[in-house]
């Protein structure tokens, strides 16, 4: 499997945590039955549980771009420095974005998802034969 790959494995991996992690926070705010249910009339997620509820969608869009280039490139076999080095950029970057969101550090987490944007365009750049 080549390194590419790998990260979006990595990637969807990281996305299954989050998503339990999310939930286990909506669980202890809201208690099992309420979201056992068919979840009418839930108030507001607030705190720790909102800020999951968020970076599970936000590292969801990212795959939704991430994913398919990773793939296209794998299925042309168009496999370079750029296409390494982009996706090794978008997981590392994934990694710091969820922790910078969920601990809610201020000003730094627009910066790191566009470390994130610059690993798929580099993907992308190679995949349309510019990188």
């Amino acid at each position: 499997m080549t390194v590419e790959l790998t990260m979006l494995a990595w990637s969807v991996a990281l996305l299954l945590v989050l998503v339990l992690v999310q939930a286990m926070a909506g669980v202890r705010a809201l208690g099992l039955m309420p979201l056992a249910n068919a979840r009418d009339g839930l108030p507001a997620p607030t705190g720790f549980h909102a800020r999951m509820l968020r970076v599970v969608d936000n590292h969801r869009e990212g795959l939704t771009l991430f994913a398919p280039v990773v793939l296209a490139a794998a299925v042309a076999d168009v496999h370079t420095a750029g296409t390494v080095l982009g996706a090794q950029l978008f997981l590392g970057s994934r990694v710091v974005h969820a922790a910078v969101y969920v601990f809610g550090l201020p000003f730094i987490r627009p910066l790191i998802w566009l470390v994130g944007l610059a690993g798929i365009v580099l993907i992308l750049a190679a995949l349309l034969g510019f990188g």
